[in-house]
């Protein structure tokens, strides 16, 4: 594609995007996430809302969005169960079982990820591997898949070449482990912030406009970036990204990711968060290669990649999952994603005890300014 053309095609990204979460938010029904409906007493989605919201994120991801499109069949999924087990005369326990279940479901026929969207329903959204809701959660999400093998076939979201375990690749992954998890934790509190001043009102299609037109001259000399992340997640998975690329790539992907977020764009983590997990470890597997060749770094990628989503979206065992089921790598390449992944929680847990001890002791002193002040008073 020509530059005029990517910088043009990212104009309307913005446009759409500015526009089209305005309205929503001045328009539209409060949005309700799935985890809140899970959580209340009256599981149902608002029908309209969230479905435009699901189209826009399908739209702009489409049009070179750096935001995941995993939450809008995750959304249409919960909004379906939501009304269709309240129309059966399901009790609200039922139903918020069903949301769940339809949130999985949608990530499973998506991605093409059956065990995956039913661990995530047991381990992120309801937290229980209890038989009652293991039972369903496994039924809908491979009943999804199944169904879209009818249009899309039976294949891995990533084609990668053979990699065996070896020692190097093991040792790699316990020594980096925590390092994905310093940075999944940084990626968090960057995304976060982002999304907190993101505004709703006129501003938004400005912001969205000035935000996607940046990432379009970006794309000119990176064309990489475009998208969910999937590019740079295959290339980096097929060998075929320098480390000088994959270090620029990260940095560019993290940017335009929170600088989306900030413009008030919406979309997943997911993807982008695995993209960038791929992309620092083909530096850290570069640098490591120096002092012990002989690990192709698409190897770095996929573990690097399976640690920084487990992090960056509290997720451990789910991500272990999905990445099996994205790449259908050998059984033996678990070892070192296991090893990687406990010293990435382990780690992310500990700067966010801290982070939280800080914020006690903060809380406290100011309390304790204030009380000083009124007795002064």
């Amino acid at each position: 594609a020509s530059a005029g053309r990517r910088i043009a095609v990212l104009g309307l990204c913005g446009l759409i995007a500015g526009c089209g979460w305005f309205v929503i938010y001045r328009y539209g029904r409060p949005l309700v996430s799935i985890k809140k409906a899970v959580a209340s007493d009256d599981p149902r989605m608002p029908p309209v809302t969230t479905t435009a919201h699901a189209v826009l994120q399908i739209i702009t991801v489409a049009l070179g969005s750096p935001l995941g499109r995993e939450v809008a069949p995750r959304e249409i999924g919960s909004l379906l169960a939501g009304w269709l087990a309240h129309y059966a005369g399901l009790t609200v326990e039922q139903t918020r079982l069903m949301v769940a279940c339809g949130a999985g479901a949608g990530l499973a026929a998506v991605y093409n990820v059956p065990f995956g969207g039913a661990i995530f329903v047991l381990e992120v959204l309801l937290r229980s591997f209890e038989l009652r809701v293991v039972i369903p959660a496994l039924v809908t999400s491979v009943i999804a898949a199944v169904v879209a093998w009818l249009g899309l076939g039976d294949e891995s979201q990533y084609i990668v070449p053979h990699f065996g375990l070896s020692a190097n690749l093991v040792t790699w992954s316990i020594v980096t482990g925590p390092v994905f998890g310093m940075a999944a934790f940084a990626f968090v509190q960057l995304t976060t912030k982002a999304r907190a001043a993101a505004p709703k009102g006129w501003t938004l299609p400005v912001f969205s406009l000035v935000n996607f037109l940046i990432i379009g001259l970006l794309a000119v000399s990176f064309p990489q970036i475009l998208g969910n992340g999937k590019t740079p997640a295959q290339l980096g998975f097929s060998n075929e990204l320098t480390i000088g690329l994959a270090a620029t790539l990260l940095v560019i992907k993290v940017a335009i990711t929170t600088s989306s977020l900030r413009a008030g764009a919406q979309g997943g983590l997911l993807t982008p968060g695995m993209s960038n997990g791929a992309l620092l470890a083909i530096v850290l597997g570069g640098i490591w290669t120096l002092m012990w060749p002989g690990t192709p770094v698409g190897a770095f990628a996929i573990v690097g990649a399976t640690a920084f989503l487990a992090s960056s979206m509290k997720m451990p065992i789910t991500a272990l999952v999905l990445m099996v089921e994205f790449t259908r790598v050998d059984h033996d390449f678990i070892v070192p994603m296991l090893c990687a992944v406990a010293g990435s929680i382990a780690t992310n847990r500990l700067l966010e005890l801290r982070m939280q001890a800080q914020q006690a002791r903060s809380s406290n002193a100011s309390s304790e300014l204030k009380g000083a002040a009124i007795s002064r008073g």
